[in-house]
């Protein structure tokens, strides 16, 4: 299956990586590309379809959101961890990186000062050259 490339973001002192959910055949280039991008922290908004075990060595911790109170864990995580490590990167994926990952980043955008219309309708290339967007 053809998956999207990462796409990394941005905005003031945040940085997020918004990927497609990888299966454990992918899992060596999908930790590549977190390593390449810096990221410390991996936001899985789907369910699983790989094991976690050899993402979670080293700096970089999995964190599964629980169903309720998804905005509200995701806004806390967010203000803890870019309050904590300045300027890290946080990865969301959900199952293709088109649907509730770059929704979730759109609203913390929206928290940090972003126009509303602004967090979505941003558009930006991918690392292969593709056009992105989130509406």
């Amino acid at each position: 299956m053809n998956r999207p490339a990462p796409v990394e973001f941005t905005y003031e002192c945040m940085k997020f990586l918004i990927t497609h959910n990888p299966t454990n055949s992918q899992l060596v280039k999908f930790i590549e590309d977190l390593n390449a991008f810096g990221v410390q922290t991996l936001v899985r908004v789907c369910n699983a379809t790989y094991d976690k075990t050899p993402v979670v060595i080293g700096p970089l911790t999995v964190v599964l959101p629980p169903p309720e109170h998804v905005v509200d864990d995701w806004l806390n995580l967010l203000k803890c961890k870019f309050r904590d490590e300045h300027g890290c990167c946080i990865a969301v994926h959900c199952v293709a990186g088109l649907g509730r990952a770059p929704v979730l980043v759109a609203l913390a955008l929206i928290e940090c000062g972003m126009e509303n219309e602004d967090a979505m309708c941003l558009r930006f290339k991918d690392a292969n050259g593709q056009n992105c967007c989130i509406q």
